[in-house]
């Protein structure tokens, strides 16, 4: 048995037990393949740059901060030399908007109404005590809110503002 990879090579001429050649039969795999099919979209001489690799998200914001301090620099020694050689201070039209990047990202305000949470449960609460302004999930944690009394609602009113400025 002959070892893989053998001496058949493709495309050379095949040679008979009687010694005759008869040329390479393709495939159908190889009629069919686009391997060898010209690619008019591509520039034949084009070589790969070995050396280039892709960036990590860390490096693209880095050099994006760069370039926009950069940018604000140019500008700022613009309008130095600007006021330096006299120019008119009352030109507005100069400044540009800042555009959009993946470091400067700045959301309109909501249209939807902020969610309230149960001071007890944490979970969502459509109902307020109205005697104590605490905010409640259902019947029976209203139930223990008015179980309470006012030294207890007093000391989790201080938790509650304890974690909220300082946790």
């Amino acid at each position: 048995m002959a070892p893989k990879g053998g001496s058949k090579k493709k495309g050379a001429a095949v040679t008979t037990s009687d010694g005759a050649s008869t040329p390479h039969i393709p495939t159908l795999g190889e009629r069919l393949s686009y391997l060898h099919a010209p690619r008019p979209f591509k520039n034949p001489h084009y070589t790969k740059n070995i050396n280039r690799r892709a960036k990590n998200l860390k490096t693209v914001l880095s050099q994006e901060r760069e370039r926009e301090r950069v940018e604000r620099e140019r500008k700022r020694m613009g309008k130095e030399e600007k006021a330096e050689n006299g120019g008119d201070g009352m030109d507005v039209d100069d400044e540009e908007e800042e555009v959009p990047s993946y470091s400067s990202i700045e959301a309109p305000p909501s249209f939807m109404p902020q969610r309230h949470y149960c001071d007890i449960t944490g979970l969502e609460a459509p109902y307020t005590d109205p005697a104590t302004g605490l905010r409640y999930h259902d019947k029976s944690i209203y139930e223990l809110i008015k179980g309470l009394s006012a030294r207890t609602m007093e000391a989790g009113r201080r938790m509650y503002l304890f974690v909220i400025y300082f946790c």
